[in-house]
């Protein structure tokens, strides 16, 4: 999917703030409404918006520490693959986990409350995945940046003309405000 100046302000209006009004996204990015709200819904059909979410501050809910741990497999086939990514979906507290290249094959961030919970995590789920041939894991001491991701600087903000259907009278079109 290409996108154009209007959609790339768009999603830098929804990244800072998802609970934006329709109103308010569209004036922030120079489009009546109806062509925002169309934009917007074209972005979410083809994947590019993949949802909306809050950003939750882990401690104030109980999870105190963060755990990154680099995982190498034993075998690197496919059904090994595909099985160790269902039982990651499996634990709760692996809030992200990549399949990476280098010196181990993945990368797992965990949520826990503290270290005697990461142990307990260890050894009752973490471990009990078969296939690990070996682990290392690094205590977060302080999240120095997290970051959107940075739209306005992509390649894909060349200047483009809104399409023939977002003419000017178009834009001025109704005003509807968005079911969020």
């Amino acid at each position: 999917m290409n996108l154009d100046k209007f959609d790339l302000s768009i999603l830098s209006v929804l990244q800072r703030d998802a609970r934006a009004s329709l109103q308010d996204v569209s004036a922030a990015v120079g489009l009546s409404t109806t062509p925002c709200w169309t934009r917007i819904k074209r972005m979410e059909s083809e994947g590019v918006i993949q949802g909306y979410t809050v950003r939750i501050d882990p401690a104030a809910v109980g999870f105190a520490e963060s755990v990154i741990v680099q995982v190498t497999l034993e075998s690197h086939n496919d059904e090994t693959l595909v099985e160790f990514g269902r039982m990651l979906e499996e634990i709760p507290e692996v809030i992200e986990a990549y399949l990476i290249s280098g010196d181990y094959d993945y990368y797992i961030r965990i949520a826990v409350r503290d270290t005697r919970d990461y142990e307990r995590l260890l050894r009752q789920k973490l471990y009990r995945i078969p296939g690990i041939r070996h682990s290392r894991s690094s205590f977060v001491l302080r999240t120095l940046k997290q970051s959107l991701l940075p739209l306005r600087t992509s390649a894909a903000t060349e200047e483009a003309a809104p399409p023939k259907s977002e003419s000017r009278s178009a834009r001025a079109g109704a005003r509807k405000s968005r079911p969020h």
